[in-house]
């Protein structure tokens, strides 16, 4: 394991990326000022005690009330969005035309034409987009990656992933009563966490959806600025390669909470840890037969739990991220790969395209969903 300073040397450089944060909450919760290569430039929010808390957290002097007024500071180089979601896309474009590098939250727009603005900014300025996609970076997904990788699977002909969130009701209000971006929020507009269980593996693009949404009388889905009249939507997708997702973005129900995935393959097949803190498990296919209850031959099946690795330990982080952190270990990761993206003039794992591949599927399967499961086209926005 190598120390800061045989980290520092072989990384070749002692830039530091000047970083701007705009939002509170979510934007507290990583970890840029740990980075030997980042500094805490400004932040900033628009409301003062939110902003005191990102002052403090990231031990930053400058702070701003609006993220108009960070974008005008010359010595921002590079802005985290931690801003409500129905502005990502605004606050994006915003960004990119004053010149500063951008670290998304998820999903990356709210519309179709959204995501093409997005592209054709990020495309005509040159700048860095990336979309800070906890998913992508779980423990449990990168050790799937390797496992794809390394061909493991074999086939990997089906994945279906959930995103299980009930009691987001509690975030609906501010504390004054007025409504949060939150208040009724379409399931499907917010698929990233699960998407990315495919996109972020194989690299595969969701290009066919049916999708039914569950909703009930409640006055939220009555009257909500998204007319979202759904707390639950499940997904069909078929992928570029002829193979099946199933997504489940679910906001109520007795269920377990967790964003978890299942990878199925010829060979073998891989489960996230579940619900009643079920462990990961590894199943593989045998070269011996057995017979089921019915009396039917049929090859044997292995399973075996999957001790996970804590890649956050490993030398895929300089030494002062290698610890836990949020969402599964994956902050660490966002903090590193943005800050190593810019630095070396290199793409992010999750770019424009990918975060694109990852947010424009939910949300025509939300259309698909308003139309009682009709099967729906996604749009491809990657480069012809």
């Amino acid at each position: 394991m190598t120390t800061p300073e045989e980290w520092a040397e072989s990384y070749g450089t002692t830039r530091k990326l000047r970083l701007g944060i705009a939002g509170a909450r979510f934007g507290t919760g990583f970890q840029f000022h740990e980075h030997p290569n980042c500094t805490i430039q400004a932040v900033a929010d628009i409301d003062a005690v939110a902003r005191d808390k990102l002052l403090d957290v990231y031990g930053c002097t400058q702070g701003y009330d609006s993220l108009e007024a960070m974008l005008a500071d010359d010595e921002v180089e590079a802005v985290f969005l931690a801003t409500p979601v129905p502005l990502h896309a605004k606050h994006t474009l915003m960004c990119l035309e004053a010149g500063k590098h951008v670290l998304s939250a998820v999903p990356a727009a709210m519309t179709l034409e959204e995501c093409g603005q997005m592209i054709e900014a990020v495309e005509r300025t040159g700048l860095t987009y990336m979309m800070a996609e906890t998913s992508y970076w779980q423990q449990h997904t990168i050790s799937a990656r390797k496992f794809y990788e390394e061909g493991a699977f074999g086939n990997l002909y089906y994945v279906e992933s959930e995103y299980h969130h009930s009691g987001l009701e509690e975030l609906y209000h501010n504390e004054d009563g007025t409504r949060t971006w939150r208040y009724g929020m379409t399931p499907m507009q917010y698929p990233t966490h699960c998407t990315a269980h495919l996109v972020g593996v194989t690299g595969e693009r969701l290009t066919e959806v049916t999708c039914i949404g569950w909703g009930d009388d409640s006055p939220i889905l009555k009257d909500n600025p998204y007319e979202n009249p759904f707390w639950n939507e499940t997904a069909l997708f078929k992928t570029d390669r002829g193979n099946a997702m199933r997504v489940a973005v679910w906001w109520r129900g007795a269920q377990t909470g967790g964003e978890r995935a299942r990878y199925y393959g010829d060979k073998m097949s891989f489960y996230y840890g579940g619900p009643n803190k079920t462990p990961p498990v590894i199943v593989k296919r045998e070269q011996t037969q057995e017979k089921d209850s019915g009396g039917f031959v049929r090859s044997a099946n292995s399973f075996e739990e999957y001790q996970q690795v804590n890649w956050w330990e490993t030398d895929m982080l300089p030494p002062q991220l290698r610890h836990d952190s949020g969402h599964q270990g994956s902050h660490t990761f966002i903090t590193h790969e943005f800050i190593d993206s810019v630095i070396k003039n290199r793409k992010p794992l999750v770019d424009i395209y990918a975060a694109i591949a990852c947010t424009a599927p939910g949300i025509v399967a939300h259309q698909s969903a308003l139309q009682g499961g009709k099967q729906l086209k996604i749009p491809s926005f990657d480069p012809k």
